[in-house]
């Protein structure tokens, strides 16, 4: 317990970037969803914009204003992360591109 030269060592091996063409492959189909996704939305919000609310009551027209911003809220949320994931995977595929070119050997 009161043992004052801890044997272990912490890690300081770190995971080699992944390769340049993988991360630009995952970049891509993150881009390929978040546009998808960004279309989706679009018509999401255009079918709610074209199908008006038919109710007298107050609380029905709450609800339903409430489950529609929530629909195209979690839709755009949806979009806006594959798009942040996709340009971090293309700024990554850069990053391992010009790591790999700092250690290619001069001859």
């Amino acid at each position: 317990m009161n043992d004052p030269t801890p044997t272990e060592q912490p890690a300081t091996d770190s995971k080699p970037l992944p390769s340049p063409l993988r991360s630009s492959l995952g970049g891509l189909i993150a881009s390929g969803m978040a546009i998808a996704l960004y279309r989706v939305t679009g018509a999401i919000s255009q079918g709610f914009a074209q199908k008006p609310l038919h109710s007298d009551n107050a609380l029905v027209v709450k609800i339903s204003i409430a489950v529609r911003t929530l629909v195209v809220g979690l839709s755009t949320l949806a979009t806006f992360i594959f798009a942040i994931v996709a340009v971090a995977l293309f700024a990554l595929a850069i990053q391992a591109a010009v790591q790999q070119f700092k250690q290619r050997p001069s001859t």
